[in-house]
């Protein structure tokens, strides 16, 4: 326990100052390029920066199911903390996001992200909020895949939260394909409420594109259904192996 707090402490500090020279770094090369790629190179070396210094390590089946040629909705279960930048780095060279509003208030971070072209959604404001999934869908219709935790929150058992709809929505009016993803041992890498990171093997299953072109928005409950069921499939798989 000792050794992993040590490591975390590390992690934290040095993904911090890394955070705090290649934000503004990377947003201003974009900006003078007018690629926002950059942006992508710099957040994917501060994820593995993160990574290599706590130790955990990732195993990925099904790699063979990402349509790198096409826009998608990256589907994921939530366990952890650590799932959203492990996805991030695994899934797609270039993953938007949809995130909490509250990074918000961390000004450079969340200035690097709506640089990048992440969507931030509150959650508590319903305008907002569907503003922000009119949004979403419009990057995706433009070329842009993102990644989406339907669950809202991260689930402390094994079983899976309800369900939100709003990313299925953005899916829908988007009429882009949704990648159901099982992820497993974010939350014996960093349980909730504790702060240290431990390192272990985190494994992701990824499962085949399930298509919307052609279904309306009156199909959401039977499409938000068939993604479960996909993701609990992919669950019951178990971790990855080598």
């Amino acid at each position: 326990m000792l050794i992993a707090a040590v490591r975390s402490a590390a992690t934290y500090i040095a993904v911090s100052v890394y955070v705090l020279f290649a934000a503004p770094i990377g947003m201003l090369l974009a900006m003078i390029f007018r690629w926002k790629g950059v942006l992508y190179i710099f957040g994917h070396g501060g994820v593995r920066l993160g990574l290599g210094l706590c130790g955990i390590r990732v195993r990925v089946a099904g790699a063979q199911h990402i349509p790198l040629d096409r826009a998608a909705v990256y589907c994921a279960n939530h366990q952890s903390n650590v799932d959203p930048p492990i996805l991030f780095d695994k899934l797609h060279p270039r993953m938007h996001i949809v995130y909490k509003a509250e990074i918000d208030a961390i000004p450079l971070l969340a200035r690097a992200f709506r640089h990048g072209g992440f969507v931030p959604i509150d959650r508590r404001n319903r305008e907002a909020a569907m503003r922000s999934l009119e949004a979403g869908a419009l990057s995706i219709r433009s070329g842009n895949s993102f990644l989406i935790f339907p669950e809202g929150t991260r689930s402390t058992t094994a079983g899976l939260l309800p369900f939100k709809k709003g990313g299925f929505l953005m899916a829908l009016k988007a009429q882009a394909p949704i990648v159901p993803v099982a992820i497993q041992g974010g939350r014996d890498a960093m349980q909730r409420g504790s702060r240290i990171i431990r390192p272990v093997t985190v494994s992701i299953r990824v499962g085949a594109p399930i298509e919307t072109a052609g279904l309306q928005l009156a199909d959401r409950d039977a499409l938000i259904a068939r993604v479960r069921a996909r993701i609990e499939a992919l669950l019951a798989e178990g971790p990855v192996v080598d």
